[in-house]
């Protein structure tokens, strides 16, 4: 009997830790905003997305959280307002991988509420490579063809842009609590990066003759589109013709509905059981 007391005094606080773990899922659109997208935060070529992660509440009111986001960003010019940026005709596709890890702080404690707002910010780390395709339908990574003169011995200045990189994601959005044990949530997160390149455009031409020669025809294919327009101008702008706008770091975002699972049941023991299922969680006294 004295060893069950043990056991049971060993395993009772760890089974309200387990009370704390969520695990979390996420379904709704991806976009970014850059050159060929200029609206911070719209649903026009947007595209889906979804995600999984786990959530461990430190407070009723504060969380850690972590997981995986996958979704998907374009541009096209043709979407464009501004007639000179539709006639350069470029656009890009790109999916993105995503691993985060962030803190989250909700206005009310959705042990004693059943609905809060809340919101949230952390660091991610995530992979993309934009492409595109060419006249013939042919698909093209467009990294390795340095469109800007990246990696080019007459421009030094320009190294190839990793497709990996570090972005900061904070956001915000509403939970209700269905049950014990489920949320629903809705959510717009926002991502700040570092670069300007999500969708290989950034700063100005580079001359024709040295991107040819460098790399290929299709480089100068995919650097300039305004050519393939039917009243577009045949000719490569001259080097040093501005491209895209540098002094603008490309953002992303995810915004859609977030669930949330509670392992193990129950309310949590921030609590204290008194106003959870209705079972006493105090610890047994007097037990030896």
């Amino acid at each position: 009997m004295r060893k069950f007391l043990l056991v049971l005094v060993a395993v009772f606080p760890l089974s309200l830790m387990a009370q704390r773990w969520h695990i979390t899922g996420f379904g709704g659109i991806s976009n970014y905003q850059g050159d060929m997208q200029e609206k911070r935060i719209t649903t026009n070529q947007a595209h889906g997305a979804f995600g999984l992660g786990a959530q461990y509440d430190l407070s009723g009111h504060v969380s850690v959280k972590g997981g995986l986001m996958y979704g998907t960003i374009s541009g096209d010019d043709k979407f464009n307002k501004q007639e000179d940026l539709r006639k350069r005709n470029l656009n890009f596709t790109s999916r993105l991988l995503e691993g985060n890890l962030m803190a989250e702080f909700r206005l009310f404690d959705l042990d004693e509420k059943r609905l809060t707002p809340y919101v949230f910010a952390g660091i991610a780390v995530f992979g993309y490579d934009p492409y595109t395709y060419d006249t013939l339908g042919n698909k093209h990574y467009l990294q390795p063809y340095g469109t800007e003169g990246q990696g080019l011995s007459t421009y030094p200045d320009r190294k190839p842009y990793n497709r990996v990189q570090v972005a900061l994601p904070f956001g915000g959005g509403i939970k209700f609590r269905l049950n014990d044990q489920v949320t629903l949530g809705y959510e717009i997160g926002l991502r700040k990066t570092f670069t300007d390149y999500l969708d290989d455009l950034s700063k100005s031409y580079v001359d024709y003759n040295t991107l040819l020669a460098e790399k290929g025809p299709v480089a100068v294919e995919l650097a300039y589109r305004g050519d393939e327009l039917k009243d577009g101008n045949p000719l490569y702008p001259a080097d040093g013709t501005t491209r895209g706008g540098e002094k603008v770091k490309d953002w992303y975002y995810f915004q859609g509905i977030t669930i949330g699972y509670r392992l193990f049941g129950g309310r949590n023991e921030f609590r204290g059981g008194a106003k959870g299922s209705g079972r006493q969680l105090d610890c047994p006294r007097n037990i030896f």
